[in-house]
């Protein structure tokens, strides 16, 4: 095998094994927004379903229009006080099972916003699987989104949303 073939045959392998990878995640009904158009912070919220036949762990994801993007939930103490705070560990999703990042519960936490997120614009953001690795997805902005429109079921509750701006219902 020459060094040229050889190369060409690389190439190729990681051109077509790494959409592979990502096979079988599949992400609906995706939107973020934010508080007002000077938000620091905003939060994206979807369905993430994992048809690939094999229990997979969603540990990261990421951003251009933020600095840091974290996994959050909403927690209650004792008290009945929500709390919001980073997934420690990721969000573990079964095969053929999905997850709803929804209003009042687990979200994508997007903080240290470049820029205000515009309404209708697109924002491309990347999922860190475990096993599927990265997967590409394009979120669309809106702020007009009022809690139970859309796909999923979402919930507001009384939250302490301390050290976080938090989008407002």
């Amino acid at each position: 095998m020459t060094p040229a073939l050889l190369t060409r045959a690389v190439c190729a392998f990681f051109l077509f094994s790494a959409p592979l990878a990502a096979e079988g995640i599949m992400v609906d009904d995706a939107y973020i927004r934010s508080s007002t158009a000077k938000s620091t912070s905003g939060a994206a919220f979807m369905v993430v379903m994992n048809h690939s036949g094999a229990d997979d762990r969603l540990i990261g994801a990421s951003s251009d229009v933020a600095d840091k993007v974290e996994l959050h939930s909403h927690t209650s103490d004792d008290n009945g006080v929500m709390r919001m705070g980073e997934i420690e560990g990721g969000v573990a999703i079964a095969a053929d099972e999905m997850h709803a990042f929804k209003r009042g519960g687990d979200h994508l936490m997007f903080m240290g916003l470049k820029g205000p997120l515009e309404q209708g614009a697109m924002v491309p953001v990347t999922l860190e699987f475990e096993k599927a690795g990265a997967v590409e997805i394009e979120v669309m902005v809106d702020q007009d989104r009022k809690p139970n429109h859309g796909k999923m079921k979402h919930d507001h509750g009384d939250m302490d949303h301390t050290g976080h701006e938090m989008p407002k219902d």
